[in-house]
């Protein structure tokens, strides 16, 4: 069952002895609330939500960007922009088109093709990052980026099931806050990690309403995300990359146990 307002309050309100405390080094220790928001404002307070923002933190992966390229535009009110703006002018080389990145770009040149396996994305691997700051004038996304962004909220969460999602509007500008992974677990505490993508060049501001988190109960004990040792996120402040995703071999072995002829 999902919480309305007045109960996501009670649950920020009472501590709860069997979470961790408050503080591990007072001699009477509370138990921190079920739910824990960071700021908190009455006002961004739903029905049955609580609306969340979005960090200015941003980080792309490095070899997702094409030499030459801006990860994002700074947006200017007024300005007309061209497709040349994506790329940056201390990498242009105008006396030479042989070598300049947009030159490159208009005569196709598969350096600039998003198809082209060198911006591969290996799940396995670590990802090397750049990290930038949007101003507060904003910037415009480009479509064919995937961006790591967070919110500015903070939050735990206990004995509670959370979850984010876009809001309508957003959704109405065709903005995806996130990639099948909007949903936490009982014990996670941090920021959330946003994965965004745009279906058009976009402007995004810092602080702009990003998405809600909602919380549901649900019936049985849990494996709490705090205590799970192959959790990954864990206690993550701004816009995390994806952790290595192993190969589980328990399931591999089983599977060409199961189906030999598929080896």
């Amino acid at each position: 069952m999902q919480l309305g307002s007045d109960e996501i309050k009670l649950q920020m309100r009472l501590n709860n002895p069997k979470n961790p405390p408050v503080d591990p080094k007072a001699k009477i220790k509370y138990g921190k609330p079920n739910i824990i928001i960071e700021p908190f404002f009455e006002e961004c307070l739903g029905s049955n939500s609580y609306d969340l923002h979005l960090s200015p933190i941003f980080k792309v992966y490095k070899n997702t960007i094409p030499f030459g390229m801006l990860p994002a535009i700074r947006y200017i009110p007024g300005k007309k922009y061209t497709m040349e703006d994506w790329f940056s002018v201390y990498a242009r080389d105008r006396n030479d088109p042989r070598n300049d990145p947009y030159e490159k770009y208009l005569k196709g040149d598969p350096e600039y093709d998003f198809r082209n396996p060198k911006f591969l994305v290996d799940p396995e691997k670590e990802k090397e990052t750049i990290t930038f700051e949007i101003p507060e004038e904003g910037v415009i996304l480009n479509p064919q980026f995937g961006y790591l962004a967070s919110t500015a909220e903070y939050t735990e969460t206990y004995n509670l099931f959370p979850y984010i999602d876009g809001k309508s509007s957003l959704g109405r500008n065709f903005v995806l806050n996130h990639h099948t992974a909007g949903r936490g677990d009982d014990g996670f505490c941090g920021n959330w990690t946003l994965e965004i993508r745009v279906l058009f060049p976009t402007i995004v501001r810092p602080f702009m309403r990003i998405g809600q988190i909602y919380y549901d109960e649900f019936r049985g004990t849990t494996k709490r995300y705090d205590l799970n040792p192959a959790s990954h996120y864990n206690g993550q402040i701004g816009p995390t990359p994806a952790a290595p995703i192993k190969i589980d071999t328990c399931v591999r072995d089983w599977w060409y146990k199961n189906h030999q002829n598929t080896k």
